[in-house]
């Protein structure tokens, strides 16, 4: 008769390459060695004693390196935000640091997740999610434009440049302000043009069109946009004039190209003149 025996990853093993997991995660490595919930509670309890893990939250834990105290030691924010829901996406100015455009580096962190999730902090690192943009959910185009990359050895969602330019000019109080979203997006040499343009339209609001459509051509020589891209976008622009941004109505200058009324220091980008 054979005999089937279960293979169970050391826990070392498994803390050096999760250095931040979930206890589902840990119970699944653990499943050869059949644990109740609460033995893998209690196990995980032991190694936080121990400071070889942190417990961030509730079913989130970060794998403390052995040369590192557990008293001091700070978890990689991007893969903590990556981790806190297993649907999670880091979105907007979280995206464009992870990416390496964003021109300032905050401590709060950002991500799309189909599930309600409380905000919470961390050592300083605030998570905080967001529900996935209405007219994706209804064509069930929450993935356009995820891209998946390697980080410390896990899986990271994050969206793409050219979905993040859309999303910020979409969601400014979630790009860190305008200045903050043109000095970012600026240090980008390249879009797939196409690309924003489809996720854009895709996004179904005329003001968002047109805030694209806006930042484009006051790019057009750097971007090499196509008057072809911007005659795309005009033809979905707001029939009425509308504001930069829908929650701060800032005067400004209206733009009738774009039916948008853009604030002065956004218009003449006047944090130049102090850079």
């Amino acid at each position: 008769m054979l005999m089937t025996v279960k293979h169970v990853q050391p826990t070392s093993s498994f803390f050096a390459s999760h250095p931040v997991f979930t206890v589902g995660e840990f119970a699944a490595a653990r499943a050869g060695a059949d644990l109740s919930a609460r033995a893998i509670e209690a196990l995980l309890a032991y190694h936080t004693k121990l400071g070889h893990v942190l417990r961030l939250r509730r079913g989130l834990y970060a794998s403390v390196p052995a040369d590192s105290s557990a008293w001091n030691f700070q978890a990689d924010s991007f893969l903590v935000a990556a981790k806190i829901a297993d649907d999670a996406v880091l979105a907007y100015h979280t995206a464009l640091e992870f990416h390496g455009k964003a021109h300032s580096v905050h401590q709060r962190f950002l991500y799309l997740t189909r599930r309600a999730s409380r905000p919470f902090s961390f050592r300083g690192a605030r998570f905080r999610g967001l529900s996935f943009p209405a007219a994706l959910k209804t064509r069930a185009a929450e993935q356009f434009g995820v891209r998946t990359f390697l980080r410390a050895g896990l899986d990271v969602r994050v969206t793409s440049l050219e979905r993040t330019l859309v999303d910020v000019l979409d969601r400014p109080q979630f790009g860190g302000g305008w200045e903050e979203i043109w000095r970012s997006l600026e240090s980008v040499e390249f879009f797939d043009l196409d690309q924003v343009i489809e996720y854009a339209l895709l996004l179904d609001n005329a003001t968002t069109v047109a805030k694209v459509g806006f930042y484009l051509e006051q790019h057009k020589t750097q971007l090499m946009v196509q008057e072809d891209h911007l005659r795309r976008l005009r033809k979905h622009r707001p029939r009425k004039p509308h504001y930069l941004s829908r929650t701060d109505r800032e005067s400004g200058h209206l733009v009738p190209g774009w039916s948008l009324v853009i604030p002065e220091d956004v218009l003449e980008r006047r944090w130049q003149e102090v850079a």
